[in-house]
């Protein structure tokens, strides 16, 4: 499946035809070497999270329904995208709470690194880290009246941090410098919209993450990113996107200048170290 889901990525451009596929995870199920009720289990919980975005999918045609219905579609921004990769929650056969089937009104229920090493591919790693497998996701935007280039792709990056950016600018909008007479903080997002005017945005000067220890800066083609408590990786994403070719030894001196921008950005972000936290 996950070579599969890369070959269709690569046809569709979603992906560079030069991007390896990532190797299996090690914890990942061999389907193969599992009993009937263990496969039944599994089979059950990729059909509940497929009947989920069947149904996410449904209900967002409804409101574009609703909105054409009202003629108001041509001037409306839809902006749709996911926070995170794929989780891995529950390990790699997945949980359940309650002893509830998935799919069940009680239920609580995760599909298990297994699925989720499917659904990331070509990426490494899940949700909650910041590796490409947890982060890099795709932005869908529509607004007929203004992006006239129906159904392009462009492979500029953007980050979560420029949708309030993008709706202030697209409403007209200017972000305040006061709430109840206080100084807040000014917006780190840029907007989105020269993007979807055709034209080339100017990027930032890097961009950030930090969650539960994993942290990571990208500053043009190079990232250089950690997994908790690991020590930093360097990576070219313009060549080596799926991040597989670790180059912090060969470029000390960029893993030193990424290093500096990232503690800058956790004082003015006023991000704590995950290990304080967790004492």
């Amino acid at each position: 499946m996950r070579t599969e889901r890369y070959e269709r990525l690569k046809n569709m451009g979603l992906i560079d035809a030069d991007w390896p596929l990532t190797p299996r995870d090690e914890e990942a199920a061999d389907w193969n070497k599992l009993d009937a009720a263990k496969k039944q289990d599994m089979d059950l919980r990729m059909a509940v999270y497929a009947a989920m975005i069947d149904h996410m999918d449904q209900n967002i045609g409804r409101l574009i329904h609703t909105l054409n219905e009202k003629n108001i579609l041509e001037n409306t921004l839809v902006l749709f995208l996911a926070d995170n990769g794929g989780s891995a929650e529950g390990g790699p056969l997945g949980f359940s709470r309650n002893n509830e089937p998935p799919g069940t009104p009680d239920s609580y229920a995760s599909y298990g690194l297994s699925w989720a090493n499917a659904s990331n591919a070509p990426f490494r790693l899940y949700k909650s880290w910041v590796h490409e497998g947890g982060i890099a996701t795709p932005l869908i935007a529509h607004w007929p009246a203004i992006i006239k280039r129906k159904g392009a792709l462009t492979h500029q990056i953007g980050h979560v941090i420029d949708l309030a950016a993008t709706c202030y600018e697209a409403a007209g909008a200017t972000y305040p410098a006061l709430y109840q007479g206080r100084l807040i903080e000014p917006l780190d997002g840029r907007s989105l919209l020269p993007i979807f005017t055709g034209d080339n945005r100017t990027d930032h000067n890097a961009i950030f993450w930090e969650h539960q220890g994993n942290r990571a800066v990208r500053k043009n083609d190079w990232k250089l990113v950690s997994k908790h408590p690991n020590s930093w990786e360097l990576y070219n994403l313009r060549t080596d996107r799926t991040e597989l070719t670790n180059l912090a030894a060969k470029h000390p001196e960029l893993v030193a200048e990424l290093k500096e921008l990232y503690r800058r950005w956790t004082i003015q972000s006023n991000v704590e170290p995950w290990s304080q936290l967790r004492k």
